[in-house]
């Protein structure tokens, strides 16, 4: 992991800024959703993209019974049928 060498504080509802210059860097713009992971003693936030229940691609996923799905899966689900 690197460093930024910027640290900011937790407000009393529990929020924290994230500096323009990181948000421009990976293009997250107001209304856009992060996903919160945890991995030990680090929290990891990640802009959020849906991806494939399957393989985790996030090009062409469409919903299938409420579950993502790529095309590329679908295809390969028909030829095993």
């Amino acid at each position: 992991m690197k460093s930024t060498g910027i640290v900011r504080q937790v407000d009393e509802l529990g929020r924290i800024v994230i500096p323009r210059e990181i948000r421009t860097v990976f293009d997250i713009k107001p209304k856009d959703s992060l996903e919160i992971f945890t991995d030990d003693d680090k929290i990891v936030l990640r802009k959020y993209a849906p991806s494939c229940i399957f393989c985790e691609n996030t090009d062409d996923v469409i919903y299938f019974n409420g579950r993502r799905v790529c095309k590329n899966c679908i295809k390969a689900l028909k030829e095993q049928m």
